[in-house]
Formats: structure tokens, C-alpha cells, sequence
């Protein structure tokens, strides 16, 4: 029994890491969820609650040379996520300073992933500069699932920034989720004022088909977009054509169309919304759920294989 209890958790941490009970408004009754995570940091890292924040921070390596940083959103998991944590430390030691950043469920933050401002992005931003041994000119941003939606529309407003990197990205802006089946409005909010979303799809009969239906009413609704032609940065988007929780891939090469060369694209076969992060030991018990939303196990994990050396790559340019 405490073997089983242990995969179980394992299991359901990486899950909501993947944000991947998320189910729109389309299927009435959303799945509900643990409360969000709040893991403490690693070795070398220190939680952080000033200005506003939420977040698990690990300043880098110390020395003349100063390090780049990278601000870490995960995703509809809320809070900071043990999936998330993996990739920041693994990003840490490979010499970069990380910021995982809480921007909803935990003390002080929305409760729920609804009309999040960006603006507590901004400040989380700000708080990277002001820290010592950071390099103020290398500031990348990596998000996945929603935390690579919210991850894109703050590049359009960060022109400083030096990479953005996205995992099962979105292209549009949509409704926020609220595991307990209360309503919500857009996700995000700007200057007090909801950022125009796109809505699921009438008629949706599962949570892809909402956001598959929804995606094609968008060249009626451009106001929902992210404008990522307004980005500086150069941008990787990783995807997995199996995806089962959005269209993924599709939503990547939308992006790509409209950024032209400063966009690439890594899209992977029998992978899924699982396809971002470092690889999983196979012996782990969390192993098997990476297919839980589209692909194989192994078409996942042999994604991440060959993605995340190059993520790490290309952040470090």
C-alpha cells in the first residue's frame, strides 16, 4: 500500500505539473484537482515573498561573471509545481539563475487561474534585474501550457528580453479555469481590463475538441491572437503532434507564421502535451503518465531527450 501511495502521488504531481486535469468550460464539470503545490526550493534556492511575489529563486553560480536568468512559469497546476521545480534546477545547474514563479494559488495570489494580471509578470521581471550576478542583457523566459500562453503575451511587452522559450504552446488568449466548475472570464488581465479570449467551440464534445473548434473561429475573433510579432526575442516553440489537450503544434507553427525566422519550431511525433522538460528516468513511477495526454511514454520522454539539450542550449547563447 505505501508503494502504491507513493506512485500515486508521484503520478498526480506530475500531472498537475503538466497542467493536465485542466478541462474548459466546454465539459461543464471541470475535473477537480489537489490544492495547487507550493514545493520548497532545492538545494541552493531560497523562497521568495516580497514585492508581491511568490517564487522559488536560485541565484546561480557565483564569480565575476554574471549569469543569465530565466523566469520559469509552469502551468494550470498552480502555485509551484514540483514538474516546474525539475526544469528549474535542471536549468540551474547548468549555471543559469532561475525565478519559478507562482502566479496564481498560493497565499496572496488569485485562488484560481482567472484575470491574472500581467502585470505581476512585469514586477516579477524587475525583481531578476535588481539581482546581483544576474546578466541584465541575457533575461529569457520559459513557460508550458498555460504558463507558455502567459509566457508569450509578456514577451510582447519585454523587449529587453533575450530568448522565450514554450512547451505545448498557445497561440490565442482563453478563458481562465477554475477547477472547482466556477465561471471565469479571460485569463489574463492588462491595466485592470480583461484581455480578449477566444471561447470553445460550440457543440465541443471533449476538452480538445473545445479548444480544436475554438482555434478555428480565430481569424474572426484576431483580437484574442497573441500579438507575437510585437516579440524581439527569439522564440522555440516545442510541441507534440499527438497532443490531446490542445492543438498544440498547430497553435506552434500559428506562431511561426507570423514571427517568420525568429521562431523555431520542434515538433515531435507519438509525443503529447508531455513533451516539454527533462527527461524521465524509466524507472521512476511517474514515468507511464507522461502519455497521459497523447503519444506513447517512450515517444514523450525520447522528445524531451532530444528538446531539452537544445532548450538548454539555447538559452545559454
Amino acid at each position: 500500500m505505501k508503494h502504491r501511495r507513493a506512485n500515486l502521488t508521484w503520478r498526480t504531481a506530475s500531472l498537475i505539473a503538466l497542467g493536465i486535469f485542466a478541462l474548459p468550460a466546454v465539459a461543464q464539470q471541470p475535473s477537480r484537482m489537489p490544492p495547487p503545490e507550493l514545493v520548497q526550493p532545492s538545494n541552493g534556492g531560497i523562497r521568495v515573498e516580497e514585492d508581491g511575489l511568490v517564487a522559488n529563486w536560485y541565484a546561480g553560480p557565483s564569480g565575476e561573471k554574471k549569469a543569465p536568468a530565466v523566469l520559469l512559469l509552469g502551468g494550470s497546476e498552480g502555485g509551484i509545481g514540483s514538474g516546474a521545480a525539475r526544469q528549474a534546477a535542471d536549468l540551474s545547474a547548468h549555471g543559469m539563475a532561475v525565478l519559478q514563479l507562482a502566479y496564481f494559488g498560493a497565499p496572496g495570489l488569485p485562488p484560481k487561474l482567472d484575470l491574472v494580471p500581467l502585470s505581476y509578470f512585469d514586477k516579477a521581471l524587475a525583481w531578476i534585474k535588481r539581482q546581483p550576478g544576474v546578466d541584465p542583457k541575457r533575461i529569457a523566459i520559459v513557460g508550458a501550457s498555460k504558463g507558455a500562453e502567459a509566457a508569450l503575451l509578456i514577451a510582447t511587452r519585454h523587449p529587453e528580453l533575450r530568448a522565450v522559450v514554450v512547451g505545448a504552446p498557445s497561440a490565442a488568449v482563453w478563458p481562465g479555469i477554475d477547477f472547482s466548475g466556477g465561471d471565469t472570464g479571460s485569463s489574463w488581465t492588462v491595466d485592470g481590463h480583461p484581455l480578449p479570449y477566444l471561447r470553445y467551440g460550440e457543440g465541443a464534445t471533449s476538452t480538445f475538441d473545445g479548444y480544436r473548434t475554438g482555434v478555428a473561429t480565430l481569424p474572426a475573433h484576431r483580437d484574442a491572437a497573441i500579438p507575437v510579432a510585437r516579440i524581439r526575442a527569439k522564440v522555440m516553440l516545442i510541441c507534440g503532434r499527438a497532443d490531446t489537450l490542445w492543438p498544440s503544434c498547430p497553435m506552434a507553427e500559428l506562431v511561426k507564421r507570423k514571427m517568420g525566422k525568429a521562431a523555431l519550431v520542434l515538433a515531435y511525433d507519438d509525443a503529447g502535451h508531455a513533451v516539454f522538460g527533462p527527461p524521465v528516468q524509466t524507472d521512476t513511477p511517474g514515468y507511464h503518465s507522461l502519455a497521459s495526454l497523447g503519444g506513447t511514454s517512450e515517444g514523450n520522454n525520447r522528445a524531451r531527450a532530444d528538446a531539452w539539450p537544445k532548450v538548454v542550449t539555447f538559452l545559454q547563447r
